[in-house]
């Protein structure tokens, strides 16, 4: 067979994202921190794009719709908020806009993604997070040093190695969040069991775990409890110590005969056990990389709505504001004679348009998917993280007609604020073990807490094996495999049935 140039055409479809639909998808999965640092940077950029100062804003229990102005002679509404009745029924659906980036192809090559991609490089808003390769005028060489680890990160690292349940990291995460950078837990273990809607011993239980963390002391209530931790791993938390500690406030005031009183130690002990207490670290959170307090701020309110359901609404202000100025636009095309100025203005103005639309899109997507998680999640708002049901991706994006990979960018980096507390919408989504009759599945995290109290209840004469657990499980129409027990009994740290028979034969 010969080998020989020749010209070929062939005909074919194939998805192309243009850069501009890019860095829409893009826009979703920033913060809204980051989505205000990007805006402002191309209002400075780009002349046509101006901040709407005529944008009147309802307040979150007010008004439900918002009309960002585009132009003077264009409008469109853009509604901010749904109602989610009982049983979860949408009372005012969003209304659906032309959309470019529902329906994509994750697949798609990077070079199909680049086909339509303009001669002499991208966009000037092209680039979400990099700039211009050309551009070194504000290069930073500390930029490119290692960061340090900051306490926060280090005790989440541990979290997820040291819990198994899905609750227990929930209740974790929340608590992380309290820490102070001393490493001190500012907490009252009450009000968090209400807020999330458990018992206060599975708080209580978290912090156990919690204060075996390194640094040792960390997740303390009070200073007295931070010490009592480092003087235990020590081995040092004698009754003379402890009785110590309890009057710990004697020794800030140096009241000397007080101490010796309350402590009826000698003064040589007094002064041995002070010694051992200076060298102890009162705040072991200190050894961490401290980073500039970032809040967490809400992209979407969920309150009680009149009716007893739930009203779910975009937090308005955190939206960027900004229109494209079609007038200016006009009047400075009217005054260029070369084409390359023409063509250069109406790319600037095309971008701003792309932008206001887009920014527009990503909140009408947040609300979207805000409000189904809350429709599907119902129960959790009600009852508290037990009641959390299984959830995936898949399934809230088919109920709002779109891809999973926009669910999944939406719900990376996005709170909810709910009358239970502040949540990352990622939070909601739990793994699902099947029912053995019916359509309504078990998430794994209460099946796990099931098993865990069927052990705990168990007799000390009749232990139950994990096949007898398979047993008792599809009683309650749980559909499980033995070796689905067997692993969430060792994630829970539970020893076999054999093991456990001797340990509570030897207990009787």
């Amino acid at each position: 067979m010969a080998i020989t140039h020749k010209l070929d055409i062939r005909q074919g479809q194939h998805l192309v994202m243009t850069p501009q639909l890019q860095q829409a998808i893009k826009l979703l999965q920033l913060t809204n921190l980051e989505l205000a640092e990007f805006v402002e940077g191309q209002l400075q950029e780009n002349p046509f794009l101006e901040i709407d100062e005529r944008a009147s804003l309802p307040e979150r229990g007010e008004g439900a719709k918002q009309e960002p102005k585009q132009q003077d002679d264009q409008r469109h509404e853009s509604e901010r908020e749904l109602t989610l009745k009982d049983g979860g029924e949408k009372a005012d659906p969003a209304a659906v806009i032309d959309t470019d980036y529902e329906n994509i192809d994750p697949g798609a090559t990077k070079t199909e993604t680049q086909s339509e991609a303009p001669e002499g490089g991208q966009s000037d808003w092209a680039s979400v997070t990099t700039r211009k390769s050309n551009d070194y005028g504000d290069y930073d060489p500390n930029a490119n040093l290692t960061k340090e680890i900051s306490l926060h990160e280090h005790l989440t690292a541990q979290l997820q190695l040291s819990v198994s349940s899905d609750m227990q990291r929930l209740i974790g995460v929340y608590l992380i969040d309290q820490v102070d950078d001393g490493g001190y837990l500012r907490v009252d273990e009450l009000d968090v069991a209400q807020r999330l809607g458990c018992d206060v011993a599975e708080i209580e239980e978290v912090i156990v775990v919690m204060q075996s963390f390194d640094p040792v002391g960390i997740c303390a209530r009070s200073l007295q409890e931070c010490l009592r931790l480092q003087l235990k791993e020590k081995n040092r938390l004698d009754p003379a110590i402890d009785l110590f500690l309890d009057h710990l406030d004697l020794l800030a005031k140096a009241d000397l005969a007080g101490l010796k009183k309350a402590t009826r130690l000698s003064v040589e002990d007094i002064e041995d056990i002070v010694a051992e207490i200076r060298s102890l670290n009162p705040k072991p959170g200190h050894a961490f990389g401290h980073e500039a307090v970032q809040l967490a701020i809400p992209d979407v309110y969920v309150r009680n709505s009149d009716d007893g359901g739930w009203k779910v609404e975009l937090n308005t202000e955190t939206l960027p504001a900004v229109l494209a100025n079609q007038r200016y636009f006009a009047k400075l095309t009217k005054t260029c004679k070369l084409d390359e100025e023409k063509s250069y203005l109406s790319e600037q103005m095309s971008n701003a348009n792309w932008l206001v639309k887009s920014l527009d899109q990503r909140a009408r997507t947040i609300l979207k998917v805000g409000s189904e998680i809350v429709r599907q999640q119902d129960a959790f708002f009600v009852h508290g993280v037990r009641h959390l049901r299984p959830l995936n991706l898949k399934t809230v994006a088919d109920a709002i007609e779109m891809h999973e990979s926009t669910v999944s960018r939406v719900t990376s980096n996005k709170y909810i604020s709910t009358p239970r507390g502040l949540f990352e919408m990622k939070y909601f989504f739990t793994s699902a073990i099947p029912a053995t009759t019916g359509s309504i599945n078990h998430s794994a995290e209460s099946v796990r807490d099931r098993i865990k109290e069927m052990i705990d209840l168990e007799d000390p004469r009749a232990v139950l094996s994990d096949d007898k657990i398979v047993v008792n499980l599809r009683a309650e129409n749980v559909d499980i495999a033995r070796r689905t027990v067997a692993k969430y009994r060792e994630a829970l740290n539970i020893p076999s049935s054999v093991q456990r028979r001797r340990l509570k034969q030897r207990a009787i």
